[in-house]
């Protein structure tokens, strides 16, 4: 393992840059990715188009929440393997891994074509937005074995610390995308479609990059049948340590879905402006995400390793880092709120509402660190369980119920506070969660979760 010494004694300065910043890399790039076809989508000034992407990402969230079973889980348990020693594994999860992205993928573009009408409904389409979100999402839905196997070996291929690696791919098939919006939606005039379509592209050109990587490192990674086992000691692991992640996407949509189909009753105006200051909420949360996604394989490993001192040393610093940096972020949203809003879309009704729902999509930037952190070290130790209930708190547990009890006391601007009341008590819960279990834990070894073998 070429990055083992980093791992176990490197400085937590050397760790950010070498694990850190490629994934903070890949946020970044991942939030201009979902931003670019806003932006140009919004260059047109059609608020309908704009709501009808912003009410078709569900679909696509839940093709991640899918992809992070395996990605994240695979990742997860790579590096777990890796810290032990144990080659066998390694081959055995990448495999599953392999065949799995593809048959999920498949099965997800069939029935999503099947019920594309209903499935539009279901976002909450209207007669003004109904058509639109199909023009998108039917082409998402051909694309979506491609998607998926991005997805989850863009995550693979950081189990050894390769973040940089992960880092190229997702630059390629982003500035694909980039490339290719303007040309399809402006030139050719394919709006929506021409956003959907170079999404696809883009991901293509990763995949094609990912197979190259991957069959230049084959002591990491294996595509043949004979390593491919649907036992528990590999797919449940797999999947169990991909769940808490995987859970807290799925709930991700579900909410979106939920919260979408309220806000449509304020009017479209109101769904464009949600999502275009939405964008400023999500930087701050994924490039949080960033650092403690870039920081889980050093956490695997120390703990396979029994170096509980270095794992306590990373999640202390970290916590630190995420709160300058949320804070940083939060601050400078709000100075440039108006200049950022009218960037997107040159509407006066869809800037004036974005206000505020940008100042609510913000505020939780100093603290969203902790809960972060709290769902990385529970799933980065191997604690799927804990991981789990702790991932579905701010996606679906807390959200809905406040979402429907601050809309029915405030109406929209309870919809728009909703997010950040259930940010707040998420954190609450899950600090008092991992605080718990850790302390059990450490006291009493007999109780920590037993992993498959």
């Amino acid at each position: 393992m070429k990055n083992k010494n980093m791992i176990e004694n490197g400085s937590y300065g050397k760790l950010f840059l070498n694990l850190c910043v490629p994934t903070i890399v890949i946020m970044l790039v991942m939030v201009i990715y979902n931003m670019a076809d806003i932006f140009f989508i919004g260059r047109a000034g059609n608020a309908n188009m704009v709501a009808a992407l912003s009410m078709s990402m569900p679909l696509f969230t839940i093709l991640s929440g899918l992809g992070n079973i395996l990605g994240a889980g695979g990742c997860t348990a790579m590096s777990l393997a890796l810290g032990s020693n144990d080659s066998a594994k390694l081959r055995a999860y990448s495999a599953f891994c392999f065949y799995g992205s593809i048959g999920i993928g498949l099965i997800f573009g069939i029935v999503s074509l099947l019920g594309l009408g209903p499935i539009c409904r279901l976002f909450g389409a209207n007669e003004d937005t109904f058509g639109y979100m199909q023009d998108y999402l039917r082409i998402i839905a051909i694309g979506a074995p491609i998607l998926l196997f991005n997805n989850v070996f863009m995550n693979l291929i950081r189990a050894d610390g390769s973040a940089s690696a992960s880092m190229v791919v997702n630059l390629m098939g982003t500035f694909t995308n980039i490339i290719l919006d303007p040309i399809l939606i402006s030139v050719f005039h394919l709006g929506v479609s021409g956003a959907a379509l170079a999404t696809v592209i883009g991901n293509a050109v990763s995949v094609i990059y990912l197979l190259f990587y991957t069959g230049k490192h084959k002591d990491l990674f294996s595509f043949r049948l004979k390593d491919l086992s649907l036992k528990g000691a590999v797919a449940g692991r797999v999947i169990s340590l991909g769940l808490p992640l995987s859970i807290s996407t799925l709930l991700t949509s579900a909410s979106s879905i939920v919260s979408n189909k309220m806000m449509i009753s304020y009017g479209a105006t109101a769904v464009a402006a949600n999502g275009v200051a939405g964008k400023m909420g999500m930087l701050i949360t994924m490039l949080i995400m960033g650092i403690c996604m870039g920081l889980q394989p050093a956490i695997s490993y120390n703990h396979a390793a029994g170096n509980n001192k270095r794992v306590g040393e990373i999640l202390l610093k970290s916590t630190g880092l995420t709160a300058v940096l949320g804070t940083v972020l939060m601050i400078g949203s709000l100075i440039f709120r108006e200049s950022l809003l009218a960037a997107f879309i040159n509407d006066p009704a869809v800037i004036r509402q974005g206000r505020i729902m940008m100042l609510a999509s913000v505020l939780v930037g100093p603290i969203y660190g902790m809960y972060q952190l709290c769902q990385t070290y529970l799933q980065s130790t191997g604690r799927a369980k804990y991981a789990t209930v702790v991932s579905m708190l701010d996606k679906g547990l807390i959200f809905i119920p406040m979402l429907l009890l601050l809309n029915a006391v405030f109406g929209l601007n309870g919809l728009i506070f909703a997010g950040f009341v259930t940010n707040v008590l998420s954190i609450v819960v899950s600090g008092v969660l991992s605080l718990r279990v850790s302390g059990v834990l450490a006291s009493h070894p007999h109780l920590v979760e037993k992993e498959y073998v």
